[in-house]
Parts: structure tokens; C-alpha cells; sequence
């Protein structure tokens, strides 16, 4: 598959010694979404304004659709679509004409047909005459929505687009990123919502200190390092766990009124049934059991940690 964005070697360091991102090279293919993950402050944003051409690395390359972005920017920035975190906008423009304005500025000849289907998909329709300054707060990502795909990009860069917006709206918003998934465009985004990067992403890049940590595929990441636990619930509690079971990974919850055993389920034997026997030898009666599968959100915080406490070390 044609790679639509190539970064190699990119670096960003301020005046002030801060080095906000520390040698990433990433690969991301046409039509995939890519989600990027990380905490405040890990250089998300940094690296998405490097590749939409707002901020100058300070050292590395991007290609974006085939163009360099520092050496071929209007050709690259013509490719991309950005939903950036900021709501920002002329407050005494309309809606219309915000969303118009934004296609010319791109070269793109008046479309009013195609403007049209855009207010509709996103719910801005009935708002079209409106000025900006009489809109919601959620109505107004609409529209940053909305001039973000204006000029038809190639490629659509959404940072943080849902925090802090209603539910309509983060439905309507992944509906429109299926839609253009299907027509080929590419699609990067970071989220807070992890559940949002587990439903929708094919590959998830996990960033943190400016340093990318990990770029894998996400069935691949949640086979790798998903756990299983299996909780029983017991008919007695438990002060502690008996000796003859502690050479395995067992921990007691509930104040001792929950067994809990953590195994790799991707593992030929996981010990669930030896467990089981041994509890039966042991007369420890439970009357419940059931598994739970480590989210997405569960690795992220693994990962992050893990790597924090090998840096700390």
C-alpha cells in the first residue's frame, strides 16, 4: 500500500533547550486512520502542525502526498485538511460563508452543490446564515469541521476534534470519517477518547515525551499485550491467598471476596483449568466467574508507565 505520509528523522527543539520531539520516523499508508495516543504534553500536537505546515522542524523530512512539505508546501498544504483543538473563526462571518471562504483560499473553485452536502452531513444546514458568534460551542467544531473539509483534502488531520463536544455530534463525526475512508483519504487523529481509537482505528502510534514509542496495528497490539483476567466471586472470603497457590498470578479484590487470576489468553495453556482443580483440592467454593479482556486503554497506560519507569531507572 502507497505510503501518503513519510516522516524521517524529525526533530523539533525550542530556544530554550526543549526538545518537544526527539527523532520520529513514521510511515502512514493511504486510506488507513492512524490514531495517535499519548498524555499532555507528548508532542502530539507538535508534530501534527510540523506535517500541516505550521511549525518548522528543526531537523527531518515530511512528504505529505508525494510533496516535501518544507521545499513543495502550497502543494502539500493543498492535501490536508486540519481540525485543529482551537475554536477559531470570524465571529461575524456566517456559516456559509466561512466554509466558502476556506475552499477558495485552497485554489478550489466555487462549489455551492458540494458545500451544501458538507452542512448537511454535519448538521449545519438550518445554521447556514447565521454568524459565527451566535453559534454553540459544539455547533462552532461543526463548522472548524467543516472548513477543515472544504477543499476536498487527501489527507484529514483531527486533533482532539470530540473533547468536550455532545454525543450527536461525535456520532455525526465519526459517520463522516467512515464515509471518507471509503473514498480513499487518509486519516490522523488524536484523541483522549481511547474507546473512539479502539472502535476506529486500523494502527495505533503511541507518543510520549516527544519520543514515538510504538506503532503497531491495533488487532496486532491488543493479541501482543491483552490480558485476561477471570474474577470469582467466593462463597467465603479469603484473608489471604493460600500458600499453595502462590506461585501464581493471583490477587485478592473485594476485600477478599474476589479471586482475581491474570493470564495471556493467547497462550496454548492458561493455567485457567489447573487453577480451578486447585480451588476445588483447596475447598475454596466461588459462585460466580467471568473474564474480562485488557482494553485499549489498559496497553496505553501499561505502555506509558512502563516506559516512564525504565526512564526513571
Amino acid at each position: 500500500m502507497q505510503h501518503h505520509i513519510s516522516i524521517s528523522g524529525l526533530s523539533k527543539r525550542y530556544s530554550g533547550g526543549f526538545e518537544a520531539l526527539k527523532n520520529i520516523n513514521l510511515e502512514i499508508r493511504q486510506g488507513e486512520i492512524f490514531a495517535l495516543l499519548g498524555p499532555n504534553g507528548a508532542g502530539k500536537t507538535t508534530l501534527i502542525s510540523i506535517i500541516c505546515g505550521l511549525v518548522n522542524a528543526s531537523e527531518g523530512k515530511v512528504i505529505a502526498d508525494g510533496f516535501d512539505i518544507s521545499r513543495q508546501y502550497r502543494q502539500a498544504r493543498e492535501a490536508i485538511g486540519l481540525v485543529p483543538q482551537e475554536l477559531t473563526t470570524d465571529a461575524f462571518e456566517s456559516v456559509w460563508n466561512t466554509v466558502s471562504f476556506s475552499r477558495g483560499l485552497f485554489g478550489k473553485p466555487r462549489n455551492d452543490a458540494y458545500i451544501e452536502s458538507l452542512l448537511r452531513d454535519l448538521t449545519l444546514w438550518e445554521k447556514r446564515d447565521n454568524r459565527m458568534m451566535e453559534l454553540s460551542g459544539g455547533m462552532k467544531r461543526r463548522v472548524m469541521i467543516a472548513k477543515a473539509l472544504s477543499h476536498e483534502p487527501r489527507i484529514l488531520f483531527l486533533d482532539e476534534p470530540t473533547a468536550g463536544v455532545d454525543v450527536e455530534l461525535r456520532r455525526d463525526m465519526w459517520a463522516m470519517v467512515r464515509k471518507l475512508r471509503e473514498k480513499d483519504v487518509t486519516i490522523i487523529l488524536t484523541t483522549h477518547y481511547i474507546e473512539e481509537a479502539e472502535e476506529m482505528a486500523d494502527r495505533i502510534g503511541v507518543i510520549r515525551n516527544g519520543e514515538l514509542i510504538l506503532v503497531e496495528e491495533k488487532e496486532r497490539l491488543m493479541a501482543k499485550l491483552g490480558r485476561k483476567e477471570l474474577r470469582l466471586q467466593l462463597q467465603e472470603p479469603l484473608d489471604r491467598i493460600p500458600d499453595e497457590l502462590g506461585h501464581l498470578p493471583l490477587e485478592t479484590a473485594s476485600n477478599g471476596c474476589e479471586l482475581v487470576y491474570s493470564f495471556d489468553a493467547q497462550q496454548d495453556q492458561t493455567g485457567v483449568a489447573h487453577l480451578l482443580r486447585q480451588l476445588a483440592d483447596l475447598n475454596i467454593e466461588y459462585r460466580d466467574l467471568k473474564t474480562r479482556e485488557s482494553s485499549l486503554e489498559d496497553i496505553f497506560v501499561e505502555l506509558v508507565n512502563d516506559r516512564k519507569a525504565a526512564q526513571d531507572r
